[in-house]
């Protein structure tokens, strides 16, 4: 078998989104893949549906259903473990790829030698194959056999799992798995992942479109997905300790720990809920500070993050009651001056 295509889906029945994701991979140009369609104990039809599809495709797709609900993570652990090909393709349920992504992904790996290879995205808003936002999800400089520079780079800029394939050794003989129960699990094991690997390749062409939609996890902000995020990076913390890269890389560990676990959960949580938790906030600029004591002097942290984050964040290192205060009035400025003048 050449290639496993995973896919994980939870209640995605409705507006025809898992049809259109499922038609597309039905689809795909390149010859002898199997699609594994992983049900996570969804409420609606989506199950049914996956099994229309393995009744469609026998020996193309196979419809798994999981008793118990282990969010995106699980669900893909699933699929692992039932995986077949000689390469590990991974799409979100809601998603749709171009006919072709998987033949061109996998032919310029036998092309180069590389063991992982990725393209561009763009979010849509429309079930079509039209081209909407593109996201480059890759550096010319990326590509290649994987040296110490290449790595802090990947790192650095990772891109989205989803948008790669990988040879299965990469998952397999390392034992990596997608943490479960939570959301954000691909930050969690991105890293580990990423560094398997010796060489890479990144084709600079949109062959993924991913739909942006209310309920995406991206456009919802609570308490439990902040939550999550922060124990993702955890995740990306006891993997560089596990996997022995701490310390090669822990400039770009550090800063990226920092912005998942600590800047963008502190200011999502701060947008997205109502009561602000002092003791919330407190623990987790304490976690932050236990963690990397200088995160502050780290120079990606220094280059990347804007100077009126870097205020605030520094405001609350000192004080979190006096950065909600502060934080608080400037929304408020900040939407007086809107509704009155139209400025931000």
């Amino acid at each position: 078998m050449k290639l496993s295509i995973i896919v994980p889906v939870y209640n995605m029945a409705s507006d025809g989104k898992l049809n259109y994701c499922l038609d597309s991979l039905a689809a795909q140009t390149i010859s002898d893949y199997e699609v594994i369609t992983v049900d996570d104990a969804s409420t609606d039809e989506s199950f049914s549906i996956l099994l229309e599809y393995e009744k469609k495709y026998p020996g193309k797709f196979k419809a798994v259903h999981s008793e118990v609900n282990k969010r995106q993570g699980g669900a893909k652990n699933i699929g692992l473990s039932l995986a077949k090909g000689e390469w590990i393709g991974f799409i979100d349920s809601d998603d749709w790829i171009l006919p072709t992504m998987y033949e061109k992904l996998i032919g310029r790996a036998e092309e180069t030698g590389a063991d992982m290879v990725g393209c561009d995205y763009c979010l849509t808003d429309e079930h079509s194959m039209k081209i909407g936002k593109r996201v480059e999800n890759g550096k010319a400089e990326q590509s290649g056999v994987l040296g110490n520079k290449q790595c802090r780079s990947l790192i650095l800029d990772s891109g989205s799992l989803v948008v790669k394939v990988y040879r299965r050794e990469i998952f397999m003989d390392s034992g990596i798995r997608f943490p479960e129960h939570i959301f954000y699990e691909d930050n969690a094991i991105s890293d580990a992942v990423l560094l398997q690997a010796h060489h890479y390749e990144y084709i600079p062409e949109v062959m993924y479109f991913y739909y942006q939609h209310e309920a995406s996890t991206v456009h919802t902000i609570s308490r439990e997905r902040c939550e999550d995020r922060m124990a993702a990076g955890r995740g990306i913390l006891e993997n560089a300790k596990k996997f022995g890269y701490l310390e090669t890389y822990r400039p770009e560990i550090c800063f990226e720990y920092t912005m998942l676990f600590y800047v963008n959960t502190l200011f999502s949580y701060m947008v997205g809920e109502g009561h602000k938790s002092l003791s919330f906030i407190r623990k987790m600029g304490n976690e932050l500070k236990e963690a990397f004591p200088d995160f502050a002097d780290n120079p990606y942290y220094q280059e990347r993050v804007n100077a009126e984050q870097k205020k605030m964040i520094a405001m609350q290192q000192r004080s979190t009651a006096a950065f909600v205060l502060y934080y608080k009035a400037l929304w408020t400025w900040r939407n007086f001056r809107k509704k009155h003048f139209g400025k931000k």
